[in-house]
This record gives C-alpha cells, structure tokens and sequence, in this order.
C-alpha cells in the first residue's frame, strides 16, 4: 500500500472535524502527489505531541523557520509506511528521543495552515507520542530551541492549535 493510500485510509477513518477532514480527502483525491512537499497547491504533513504524562508536561520546539512553539512533525518521505509511522519517525528526528510510542487511536487531530510560496498549504494530520520513562531530549538543527512545558504552561507560549492539540491529547489519556 502507498503512503498516498494509507493517508486516505486514515483519514476516512477519522472521526470528528467532518469538513476539514473531507478537505484533506478532497485534496489527495485531486493531487497524486499531495502527500508530498513537491505539491505546491498543499501537502499533508504529520505530526506528533511529544508528552509526559507521569509529569504533566509535552515537549515542544520553537521552529528554527517560524520562531514558534510547536509540536514536533514535517513533511513525509518516500521511505515511510504509513503516516502514523510519519509522525513517529518527525517525533524522533526532532527530539532526539528514542523508545517514543504512538498513542492508541489514530490521529489525534487534523490542522489546517497556510505556509510561504511556492506551496500555499500544510494539511497536518496531528498525532500524540509518549516519551518513555527518563527521557532526555537532545536538539536537532530543525529547532533554535526544544523544551518541556508543564500543561498549564502551554497557552502561554504556544499558539491556539497547539493548545487544541494538547486538549484532545488529554482527552485520550
């Protein structure tokens, strides 16, 4: 099964978010390539909340390009299976952190945003990671910073879809 094949699975199997989620399954209805960066009318992109329950705390990186607080994710490669193993494989890149397992459920969320030219959109399918017990992070040259933030901290420092992000994490803890 391709990439391509394996997002419109997810992606039909998602609940919640009907209109967006139908934009996403309209775009890669229209775009073979909308899984990829080279797609300049948008992309799907995965990501993943890198979180400590035990400790009430995510990890999040203030994005080398943006000079945001974000949760860890990019663009999918022609290597990866499937997008959950997409998030996965951003998740660890980015934090350095091995032993970091997805959790149960499929996406978390979906995220919707408009990106500089040449491309216009990232169409986020967002999930959540837990770090194994004694995690330490280590910065990749994708992030100015990388650094765990209690839950209540979140609102704080990151923007509305970040916060949307962590609630619905929350949710499924």
């Amino acid at each position: 099964m391709s990439l391509h094949d394996d997002a419109v699975l997810v992606l039909k199997g998602y609940e919640g978010q009907e209109e967006l989620r139908q934009t996403y399954l309209d775009h890669l209805a229209a775009h073979p390539d909308g899984m990829w960066k080279s797609c300049h009318a948008g992309h799907i992109t995965a990501s993943a909340l890198v979180i400590d329950p035990g400790h009430g705390r995510v990890l999040l990186t203030l994005h080398r390009k943006l000079g945001m607080w974000l949760q860890l994710g990019g663009h999918c490669e022609p290597e990866d299976a499937a997008l959950e193993a997409a998030a996965l494989r951003e998740a660890t890149e980015e934090s350095g952190i091995e032993g970091l397992t997805l959790l149960p459920g499929g996406p978390v969320r979906l995220d919707r945003h408009p990106i500089p030219a040449p491309c216009h959109w990232h169409l986020d399918v967002q999930y959540a990671v837990q770090a194994p017990p004694g995690a330490v992070q280590q910065i990749s040259d994708e992030s100015l910073d990388l650094r765990w933030f209690g839950y209540d901290e979140v609102a704080g420092v990151a923007d509305d879809s970040v916060v949307r992000l962590l609630e619905a994490t929350r949710a499924r803890l």
